[in-house]
């Protein structure tokens, strides 16, 4: 089974707050499910910086604590999930003619039943449904979607 690595307090978005767009930098031809893997680096900035995110995705003050968790607890260096990818969104860069057009045609976009505040608009926004928890088994990280060996499956397994 496939994992792809997000750094904390991401997972914790996808996994508690509704966070159903993951944005990367790079597209992918992958759909199905995966296992959510948190990587074990998280800045105390790269936190700050999410939280103002989340909040204005939510619509609350940015100064206002949103995330689900304190850093100091945030699960880090394993499996905390899984997810079905879906889909892509492909970068967008205002004015969005293109997708207005689609839209305006009746043609079916990705937007149905997802929340597009959480796409960031230069990037690709992996599209996430049947976002669960899963119990905590620590394992390596790597870049992009990768294998989880066997034995952390096996362990995943006897966990749940």
């Amino acid at each position: 089974m496939k994992a792809l690595s997000l750094r904390q307090p991401w997972a914790n978005a996808v996994l508690y707050l509704g966070k159903n767009i993951e944005n990367r930098r790079w597209n992918t031809s992958f759909r199905g499910e995966f296992l959510i893997h948190a990587a074990k680096g998280m800045t105390k900035k790269e936190w700050a910086d999410a939280n103002s995110f989340c909040a204005e995705v939510m619509g609350v003050r940015h100064e206002q604590n949103v995330l689900p968790l304190h850093p100091s607890v945030c699960l880090r260096g394993g499996i905390v999930g899984r997810a079905r990818l879906v889909g892509v969104v492909p970068p967008q860069v205002p004015p969005y003619e293109k997708l207005l057009r689609r839209i305006r045609r009746g043609e079916k976009t990705y937007s149905d039943g997802y929340n597009h505040n959480w796409h960031m608009k230069e990037q690709y926004g992996f599209l996430l449904e049947s976002v669960r928890e899963t119990p905590f088994v620590s394992c390596v990280g790597h870049l992009g979607f990768f294998e989880v060996p066997s034995d952390v499956l096996a362990r995943l397994e006897r966990a749940a």
